[in-house]
């Protein structure tokens, strides 16, 4: 389809038949990254294709996965992605779900999310209360709020300073972003560098190799911005050591090795006959028209999947925007309320996840697992304040980069001292000074 009027409307090829299918209200198609997003995101089809430029020979290809040469605790790869790490059984592997929110955290959301994590509903076998991984952004964060997660002791990743696409930046704008982000959520957060373990490129549009050579650079350990598209099997996390086991629809998938650094890819869901869709952030399948029981019945089905074959972790990623409707919230309670009957089901974060798998064992081996204990972690971040200071803030960009940014005021909540101006690209501390910039730590 061309032009605006129809770009909500697309076609889904299965088994050799195109099923019409239609974007949500709002959204519309975009031909580059094949999925729902909005107007100014999305791309026009049909997108014209260039040949190549003759380039020299990367000498750190990545090649096909090598199973012998790739031991645990520090690489992990199979053929086509879909092994589950030790050799266990299905029935010896617990399926982990990894809760991941994404985006700024601030007042639209994070009664939601108290809503979610109550720590008296949705727990483990072993008692301990769900936990999951933020991908926080900067712009419209309240660092107050960001505090209390990690004090509550939910995984804090990153999601970059600014949101903005950053497939075709270069290394050192996606420098600014990451490490600019880590940099921040220390300072306004009080979030200590050495638990800021992954990333996720925005948007999930990733870089290529410059956004996995800031992470080699920067002491990342993982990253979960490529999508898988829909198949029967999911995949599990596997190491970079290698070329990634199944198809980079997005693009910007890395094409160099990057030995030890994890990828945590995100399994599209869908159910039989594509109802709804499919999608790696849930909010983006079309799902705000059904019942509260429709939608637990398309997690059950979709679950499933994962319970049901290898038990790939199921990673339920969602934006601010599926916490707008009741409908969503509450099918989204009931299917967390049905997997709580089954004794071999676990919510995880993202690192928590990869800790299992660099040391994989049996389900019935976990009620004396340290890593997924609660009552043995004793490294208890300071809570954060009860009433933090609204921080009105004069807001100049850098020029030249983003037209977009315009100057004037911003407010950032915090539970320090407010900075001079509000802290931005080059100026992560917002002290107006000299820009900013990064230098890798000494390898090790």
């Amino acid at each position: 389809m061309t032009g605006f009027a129809h770009l909500h409307r697309f076609h889904q090829c299965v088994n050799e038949y195109a099923y019409s299918q239609s974007c949500p209200s709002g959204l519309y198609w975009d031909d580059v990254r094949k999925q729902c997003d909005f107007k100014d995101n999305a791309v026009c089809g049909p997108v014209a294709t260039t040949e190549a430029p003759i380039t020299t020979p990367d000498p750190y290809a990545a090649t096909n996965c090598d199973p012998a040469s790739c031991p645990l605790p520090n690489c992990f790869c199979s053929k086509d992605g879909t092994l589950i790490p030790g050799n266990l059984d299905p029935q010896e592997t617990p399926q982990m779900i990894i809760m991941a929110l994404d985006g700024a955290v601030n007042e639209q959301n994070y009664k939601h999310y108290l809503n979610l994590f109550n720590d008296t509903e949705f727990k483990n076998p072993n008692e301990c209360p769900m936990r999951g991984t933020f991908f926080v952004s900067h712009q419209y964060t309240s660092y107050q709020m960001v505090q209390d997660l990690y004090h509550k002791k939910h995984e804090i990743a990153l999601y970059s300073v600014t949101a903005r696409d950053l497939a075709r930046e270069n290394y050192d704008e996606w420098v600014q972003e990451m490490v600019g982000m880590r940099t921040m959520l220390g300072l306004w957060a009080n979030v200590s560098e050495y638990d800021i373990l992954g990333i996720r490129a925005p948007r999930l549009k990733p870089g290529g190799n410059d956004h996995f050579n800031m992470m080699l650079d920067y002491g990342f350990v993982w990253d979960s911005s490529v999508s898988v598209p829909p198949q029967r099997v999911p995949v599990w996390p596997y190491t970079l050591d290698y070329k990634i086991p199944h198809e980079c629809r997005s693009g910007g998938c890395p094409t160099s090795k990057y030995s030890g650094i994890w990828e945590v890819p995100l399994n599209s869901h869908f159910i039989a006959g594509y109802d709804g869709g499919h999608c790696p952030y849930l909010d983006q399948c079309v799902l705000f028209n059904f019942e509260p029981a429709e939608i637990l019945a398309w997690f059950q089905e979709d679950f499933n999947r994962h319970y049901q074959n290898n038990r790939a972790p199921y990673i339920m990623a969602f934006h601010t925007n599926w916490f707008n409707e009741a409908n969503l919230i509450e099918g989204l309670n009931q299917f967390l309320k049905w997997v709580q009957t089954q004794d071999d089901v676990w919510f995880v974060t993202m690192t928590q996840a990869l800790l299992w798998m660099s040391e994989p064992k049996k389900v019935s081996e976990l009620s004396q697992y340290a890593d997924w204990d609660c009552r043995k972690d004793e490294r208890a971040p300071p809570p954060a304040c009860n009433l933090p200071t609204s921080c009105p803030l004069a807001f100049r960009p850098p020029s030249g980069v983003d037209k977009s940014w315009k100057p004037g005021t911003r407010y950032m909540q915090t539970c320090f001292s407010c900075p001079k101006q509000y802290p931005w690209l080059y100026d992560v501390d917002g002290d107006g000074g000299e820009p900013d910039y990064f230098e890798p730590p000494p390898f090790e």
